[in-house]
């Protein structure tokens, strides 16, 4: 048996296990009983583990989903199915080891049994490249469900994989066109597709072995378009904002479930299926007998369209919430900005709006005419207009004599222009003096 792993938000369910160990080993050396104190210790790690388990976070629910001890495919068909034969290869290229498939038998049903491999030791791990599949896993699959297809046999795949593997020999062979061609030839196979979620789904590697009529899933397990730390990554840059995008991303059997992306939420033991993996495989056989009783009276041609129509229906929703990237965009804002961003929102509303630089610029508005003066006194009014009159008169009586002298020094002046000013002045006068002294002489000609 494996050794207890836990978790860092297991951490007093690990020092509970530990007492429990020492108490055993105790016993064992020393012969003495230890039953009620072992007996205690167990019931308060029940209690403690359904406290925690009764209320995980999205990103902690991955964490379990990635869970070292979680029972994998291949524990799963030995448990469930039985006359389990691998078959290998693709055909084309070579045989990847992250995918794991073949025939057996379910009761009294012959089917065909794919699914995702991770590995339990570095080794294994190594050899089979941590459950991420190349091009040739994915026609490998392919090559089985066509196979089955032939022979009418149902096909049952289990999905634990953190994404498709994202290496240079993996693009060079094509790997975006592997994962469409299964997607698309599953959409039309004619046999029954019974899909479940055990572990991580993770982007288009889960997708190219889950189109299917039914999509099951286990409590703690996780399916979504990429990983939380892959998110974290493109958006903040960091990785260590992947609880967060784990909130944000919805990837847990409950919101799925309630989104309608998955048919059966399948319990799991308390703390994990890898607490007691007999029960969980117990558990998932009975659903999948169930499962696999529904479609079998369905014709080919039903079950093509019933899924079909399946496949074409996710992108279809109806929010009822804040979108995903409002969410990422709140919980990136410490409160503090969040309080000094609504200031000076708030400051920003008060202010008036600017006028656009393109737009025609508002005439001004007239200027209104004063208001009119309070009425001053009759006496006083007749006596300021007087002295006005009088000022008048004295500034007429002054100003006009100098013009008209004016006007006459300019009518008598020569035609031909003086060359000084001084000189052009005396002509001026001689010739009014002269002008004088023969008006009486004229006079006195007229009168003779």
């Amino acid at each position: 048996m494996a050794k207890a792993v836990f978790l860092d938000f297991e951490k007093e369910l690990g020092e509970i296990d530990n007492q429990i160990e020492e108490l055993e080993n105790k016993q064992l050396e020393t012969g003495e009983s230890q039953n009620e104190e072992i007996a205690a210790l167990r019931r308060k790690l029940s209690t403690k583990t359904a406290k925690v388990y009764s209320d995980l976070t999205p990103w902690q629910t991955a964490l379990v989903a990635r869970h070292p001890n979680r029972p994998y495919t291949l524990d799963y068909i030995g448990a469930i199915f039985e006359d389990f034969h691998e078959l290998h290869g693709d055909r084309t290229f070579a045989d990847d080891q992250s995918i794991v498939g073949g025939l057996a038998r379910l009761g009294e049903h012959a089917v065909m049994v794919i699914g995702h491999q991770k590995g339990r030791d570095t080794r294994e791990r190594t050899r089979r490249n941590f459950g991420m599949t190349k091009p040739e896993g994915y026609r490998k699959a392919l090559r089985l469900m066509k196979l089955a297809e032939k022979f009418s046999l149902p096909v049952f795949t289990f999905v634990d994989t953190p994404g498709a593997y994202p290496g240079i020999d993996a693009e060079e062979r094509n790997q975006s066109e592997a994962i469409g061609r299964n997607i698309y030839e599953l959409a039309k196979l004619r046999v029954p597709v019974i899909s479940t979620i055990i572990g991580e789904g993770g982007s288009g590697g889960a997708l190219a072995i889950a189109v299917c009529d039914a999509l099951l899933m286990l409590q703690y397990s996780t399916y979504s378009v990429i990983s939380p730390e892959g998110c974290a990554s493109i958006l903040w840059k960091s990785a260590d904002k992947a609880s967060e995008a784990a909130k944000a991303l919805a990837l847990t059997s409950d919101r799925l479930a309630e989104l309608g992306l998955v048919d059966k939420v399948i319990s799991e033991p308390l703390g994990g299926a890898h607490r007691d993996p007999k029960l969980m495989a117990s558990t998932l056989r009975k659903a999948l007998v169930d499962q696999l009783k529904a479609f079998l009276t369905m014709d080919p041609d039903t079950l093509v369209e019933r899924r079909l129509a399946r496949l074409m229906s996710y992108g279809r929703f109806e929010e009822k919430c804040e979108s995903a990237f409002t969410l990422l965009c709140e919980a990136d804002k410490p409160k503090e900005e969040e309080a000094e961003e609504k200031a000076e929102a708030k400051k920003t509303e008060a202010k008036p709006r600017g006028t656009c630089a393109l737009r025609r610029k508002p005439a001004k508005p007239r200027t209104k005419a004063k208001a009119a003066e309070p009425a001053a006194d009759p006496v006083k009014a007749e006596a300021a207009s007087e002295v006005k009159s009088e000022v008048k008169a004295e500034v007429t009586t002054e100003v006009k004599p100098e013009a008209a002298s004016e006007t006459a020094e300019v009518k008598k002046a020569p035609a031909k222009a003086p060359r000084s000013t001084s000189a052009a002045k005396k002509p001026a006068t001689k010739a009014t003096d002269k002008t004088e002294a023969a008006a009486p002489e004229t006079a006195e000609a007229h009168g003779k």
